[in-house]
């Protein structure tokens, strides 16, 4: 028998012991403070972008009211009644809104900044053009955000081991992108196959984002997964249908769409996961937009919404409140009176609302995965135990 003081005894004690740690330290994420946000994505993450890249005779529906009704009372670029995600954890976090990049003057990026523009696809529109996908909204996709913020650097810190500290130190949030890429398709009425076609090259364009940015110095990465879109009222007014099995009896979504948001979302954290093993000192977090977002209609009422939570607060005729031509932001296309009660904003976004308790279900748990570590923030922040807390700004 080996006595306590083997060295083989020693070495399998010492392998045993490192292996639970760096079991332990997969498990979880690494407390952080951090320092400021990088946004990319689309609308789901666009404050103001896609309004300032707008041509001032052309501009988006989110120029006009009632969009902001619920922010400062006046259109601020979201595609939203108010806040949108991204300005929730930046309140969580303490830090000021995160300002749109593109065209913007005077504006402060010390602690933050948003590339994420409406309409962008994760591929190249040229590329779903060849596919006969066509998008008309935007060409700023993923790598041409990736791009700007390369290019920028040197106005965003003063040197090389600056810029390599801001981007170790900031929370960068990926997306949610890859969604209009499939907008487009379904909207175009392509068969879902086709569409499906798309999933494992959108998520290999994200994987490549997020290898190229820890090459850069990202320590911690937030990455969304997809919408059920078939809770969204613009997707129920395309796809209606008298055939009453092609719709979840819990929440009259339609559930061939779901499955294809669940598909999207499985396969990104199959890779999500393999970025992990590749870079075991990074924290790459899964945000799980999509049960997030479902709960809210398979119980509306325990959230505050009213009892039938699929039609858009602001919109115009048809079962689910929602035109394809005369769409939210649109002359004569009135809101609801108060959207704190709906889920669904315009057809396509979601209320200020629903986006504070996606933002809560991330934060504070479950749908971060592995769930943020929030030990080692100052008390402000550790004792928020509800967004429900924040003040309105």
């Amino acid at each position: 028998m080996a006595c306590s003081g083997s060295p083989l005894l020693m070495k399998l004690v010492s392998f045993v012991i490192l292996a639970f740690l760096v079991a332990n330290l997969n498990s979880q994420t690494q407390c952080k403070n951090f320092r400021s946000i990088i946004s990319f994505g689309d609308s789901i993450a666009d404050t103001g972008n896609l309004l300032s890249l707008a041509d001032p005779s052309d501009l988006p529906g989110s120029a006009f009211p009632p969009y902001g009704k619920s922010f400062l009372n006046h259109p601020t670029g979201r595609f939203s009644d108010g806040r949108l995600i991204i300005d929730f954890i930046a309140e969580f976090l303490g830090l000021p809104l995160v300002p749109p990049f593109y065209r913007s003057q005077h504006a402060s990026f010390e602690k933050g900044v948003n590339f994420a523009v409406a309409g962008a696809t994760a591929l190249e529109p040229s590329f779903l053009e060849r596919r006969g996908i066509h998008s008309s909204t935007t060409n700023f996709s993923l790598g041409v955000q990736l791009r700007s913020f390369k290019e920028s650097l040197p106005c965003l810190c003063a040197s090389p081991s600056d810029c390599r500290d801001m981007i170790e130190n900031a929370l960068i949030l990926m997306g949610e992108i890859g969604g209009n890429d499939y907008n487009f398709a379904l909207f175009q009425r392509k068969a879902i196959e086709e569409v499906k076609e798309l999933v494992p090259l959108v998520i290999a364009t994200i994987s490549s984002a997020i290898t190229e940015l820890v090459r850069m110095g990202g320590r911690t990465f937030l990455v969304p997964g997809n919408f059920p879109l078939g809770c969204s009222a613009a997707y129920l007014t395309l796809y209606q249908t008298s055939n009453k099995e092609k719709y979840d009896p819990l929440t009259g979504c339609l559930t061939w769409l779901n499955d294809f948001g669940k598909y999207h979302s499985e396969q990104l954290q199959t890779e999500l996961n393999r970025l992990k093993n590749l870079n075991p000192n990074v924290n790459i977090i899964y945000a799980d937009y999509y049960n997030a977002l479902l709960r809210l209609y398979q119980e509306p009422t325990k959230f505050g919404f009213i009892k039938r939570p699929l039609p858009a607060c602001c919109g115009l005729g048809g079962l689910y409140n929602f035109n394809f031509t005369r769409k939210c932001g649109s002359l004569g296309v009135e809101s609801c009176i108060d959207p704190s009660e709906f889920v669904n904003w315009d057809g396509i976004h979601m209320t200020e609302a629903a986006y504070r308790w996606i933002s809560e279900g991330l934060l504070n748990g479950p749908y971060a995965i592995p769930p943020f570590n929030w030990s080692c923030l100052n008390s402000k922040i550790k004792n928020k135990k509800s967004l429900d807390t924040l003040d309105l700004l």
